[in-house]
């Protein structure tokens, strides 16, 4: 397979593997709701630390995953500031760290700024999880090449193309449209999983709610839910998206149908007696003979009410076709949603507030439509102004799921934008012309920081102690390349046990506390009475066991009759494979 060589390339190659580890500081009086391990989560900070403190937790556990990464316009005055370790690259950033139209080196320094953040979204994504990458022609041929060389080629899904509004002063071409860029992580796994992604035609969503009212305000009376609904399409714009649908024009108890065609397709069918449930005389019988082949099947619908009779028996019955079976369809490659009605959007929330560009909420709900549920977790690590929280909220509210969405912004508007945008969502929205909006979305965020760097370095001057449960998930990671859902309680028994890998039938064992003193004292060295207890807990499996801790009373050699490995702390947490 062909790959994409640039400069810098050799430098950033394994730069994921060298980003130090930094917990997540949650900030009570920026969230919302009580700050629950399981909330949805807004991250201030540097995507690529980001990314790398979310490994613990959500490794292999993101169902999909919606990134708007810079388009590299040379327009945008960003600046490519990793702490890469090498020293020529970090001489080249120091001199050369802003982009800008002028730099001809600036898809170099693109490509150098997205390869080490997209191998760390892979090691987060599921391996029935999907990526979406928002891209236009300034990197959308850079990023097929480095999405084929990192994700695997074979891995490719689709590229969508987003039809935009045009712009008429343009030189040559009125260029209105970009990419959304779309992978798996393994297709392989969603073909075995048969996986059929489907969305929901658009309008649907609001018929089925005025319909459900008109049901309910009239007490189930079919002809009068009806008529309000009939009166609902009469008052609509041709453009309005539930227009389309305007046949679906009845009402009943299992929901929105049209009257469809009762005959035999092609004629010849049967033309047996079927009496009108209320004048008890035969109905009119279809020029090409009734659907069903015999009158049994027919009485069958009758009794279920699927078939929609006339008011008398002069006319011919309909059946009943509802919207709930065909409300979906398959997501075309190419779509229209003008770019300006998302800034329109923005501006309802929050009038006050200034952001160029936002990301259409209507295009990434129907993407996370099509490939989540549930509790799916979503992860958005270039968040701008909390387009895709939003989204996941109100698909939730849609069909209520609950899925969980992570977002990372680094600039200083993470808090005054990206998470105000999803506070009012959460609250509701007065000015909003969809009434979920106006109503309020509901749930709940936890806002966070990056705290400092968890090294060997820091744990031995005390300064940057992590907690208990924030180190166990570390360690486990490093060791097994697995995460652990922050609603799992650490320890799991009373010897300080961790995890259980029982595909290499091993169990990690903590012993630690965050106190620098109890880390001073002989209390915190592992002694032959913890080894004994864990030694004849893991003997029951036959189970080898690794236990990380701040030093030992014992020789190495009796922990190897034991069957135990001791990793020490703090440099356990330096490597990348403890055993």
């Amino acid at each position: 397979m062909p790959t994409l060589d640039f400069r810098g390339k050799r430098h950033i190659y394994a730069h994921h593997f060298a980003v130090p580890h930094r917990p997540l500081v949650p900030d009570a009086d920026k969230s919302v709701g009580g700050c629950p391990d399981d909330d949805n989560l807004i991250i201030h900070g540097d995507n690529l630390d980001a990314l790398k403190a979310l490994l613990p937790r959500y490794a292999d556990r993101v169902k999909c995953i919606y990134i708007d990464p810079p388009y590299n316009t040379g327009n945008e005055g960003w600046v490519y500031n990793d702490n890469v370790n090498a020293p020529l690259q970090r001489t080249w950033l120091k001199e050369n760290g802003f982009v800008d139209t002028e730099d001809l080196l600036r898809h170099d320094k693109w490509l150098c700024m997205i390869w080490p953040r997209l191998q760390l979204l892979k090691e987060l994504l599921a391996e029935d999880g999907v990526i979406f990458v928002s891209i236009d022609d300034n990197e959308f041929h850079h990023l097929r090449m480095l999405m084929d060389e990192i994700f695997g080629e074979e891995n490719f899904i689709a590229n969508f193309v987003w039809e935009g509004t045009g712009k008429n002063d343009a030189r040559f071409v009125s260029v209105g449209h970009d990419y959304v860029m779309c992978f798996s992580k393994d297709r392989e796994r969603l073909r075995l999983n048969g996986a059929r992604w489907r969305a929901l035609k658009q309008g649907i969503d609001e018929i089925n709610k005025v319909a459900q009212s008109a049901w309910q305000r009239h007490d189930g009376d079919s002809t009068a839910a009806s008529d309000e609904l009939q009166e609902w399409f009469g008052s609509l714009d041709k453009k309005h998206k539930s227009y389309a649908h305007r046949h679906y024009r009845w009402v009943d108890e299992r929901g929105v149908y049209f009257a469809g065609d009762i005959s035999w397709p092609g004629g010849g069918g049967p033309d047996y007696e079927i009496l009108h449930p209320v004048t008890k005389k035969p109905v009119k019988v279809p020029a090409r003979g009734w659907v069903f082949p015999d009158r049994a099947k027919m009485v069958e619908a009758v009794k279920e009410g699927r078939v929609h009779f006339g008011p008398d028996e002069s006319s011919v019955p309909n059946l009943k076709r509802y919207l709930a079976d065909t409300d979906s369809q398959v997501l075309a490659s190419v779509f229209y949603q003008d770019r300006r009605a998302a800034h329109k959007d923005l501006v309802r929330i929050m009038p006050e507030k200034k952001f160029d560009y936002p990301k259409d909420e209507r295009v990434i709900r129907r993407l996370l439509e099509i490939v989540t549920s549930g509790t799916d977790v979503i992860l958005d690590s270039f968040a701008g102004s909390g387009t895709t929280g939003q989204a996941v909220l109100a698909l939730n509210k849609q069909d209520g799921g609950n899925r969980k969405f992570t977002l990372v912004e680094c600039e200083d508007y993470a808090h005054s934008i990206t998470a105000e945008r999803v506070r009012r969502v959460i609250a509701g929205v007065p000015d909003a012309k969809d009434p979920d909006l106006r109503e309020g979305l509901g749930g709940s965020f936890t806002y966070c920081t990056l705290g400092e760097p968890v090294t060997s370095w820091s744990m031995l001057d005390g300064e940057n102690l992590p907690s208990y449960e924030a180190l166990a998930a570390w360690l486990t990671h490093t060791a097994t390349g697995r995460s652990t859902p922050s609603s799992e309680p650490v320890p799991l028994d009373d010897n300080g046990l961790i995890h259980r890998d029982k595909k290499r039938n091993r169990n990690y064992y903590l012993f630690y506390q965050p106190d620098m003193d109890w880390l001073k004292s002989r209390e915190s060295m592992f002694d032959i009475y913890l080894a004994d207890a864990i030694s004849k807990s893991c003997n029951k499996t036959g189970a080898q066991a690794v236990v990380f801790a701040a030093g030992k009373f014992m020789s190495q050699d009796d922990l190897i009759d034991m069957n135990i490995s001791f990793s020490q702390l703090p440099w356990a947490i330096q490597r990348e494979d403890q055993v």
